[in-house]
């Protein structure tokens, strides 16, 4: 007999008879050990899928306590199944959405020789990201406030004036040619 909650052997019986296998569930992980914390919002941000996974990538590299990390492009690359230039169109990506801060760092060699080392990446909050994009997307708003009002007075004005417009655009008035 076995002790409760210890799984069978699975393949034959004590008499030496196949045993069917059974299903039984995978043992309980540990969520702070296996795992990394990926926040739900990053879905909001417009990501292209290679942005997406090196930033998972970095979130998995991160040290939790200071937020950074030293990985090489080709490093993030192999991982993520990604060239180098890919990887850093992504991290270009994830820089200008403000989710990740990049410094360059410098090593001194044994001859004392100052060396570039590899980049430093930060995971920014993801907050600073929402909000940025928020922002970003207000000021597009605005800016297509402003040019439909712009259009509006020109087709007024070209009403006035008596010009013939095609629907909805001033700067598509069809003037007649002058001999």
């Amino acid at each position: 007999r076995r002790a409760e909650g210890e799984a069978p052997d699975v393949g034959r019986t004590e008499r030496g008879r196949r045993r069917m296998s059974t299903y039984y569930p995978h043992p309980k992980r540990d969520p702070i050990k296996n795992y990394f914390p990926l926040p739900n919002e990053i879905y909001m941000l417009d990501l292209t899928p290679g942005e997406l996974a090196v930033y998972s990538y970095l979130m998995h590299c991160e040290n939790r306590k200071t937020h950074r990390c030293h990985p090489a492009y080709s490093t993030i690359g192999e991982a993520v199944k990604l060239s180098k230039n890919t990887v850093t169109k992504c991290v270009r990506g994830l820089c200008e959405k403000r989710l990740i801060a990049v410094e360059p760092t410098t090593i001194i060699t044994k001859r004392g020789l100052k060396r570039n080392g590899t980049l430093c990446y930060t995971i920014r909050p993801i907050e600073e990201a929402i909000r940025y994009r928020f922002e970003r997307q207000a000021k597009k708003a605005e800016k297509e406030m402003a040019q439909r009002r712009a259009q509006e007075k020109l087709d007024a004005l070209a009403r006035v004036r008596g010009d013939v417009l095609t629907p909805g655009h001033a700067s598509d008035a069809q003037q007649e040619p002058r001999p």
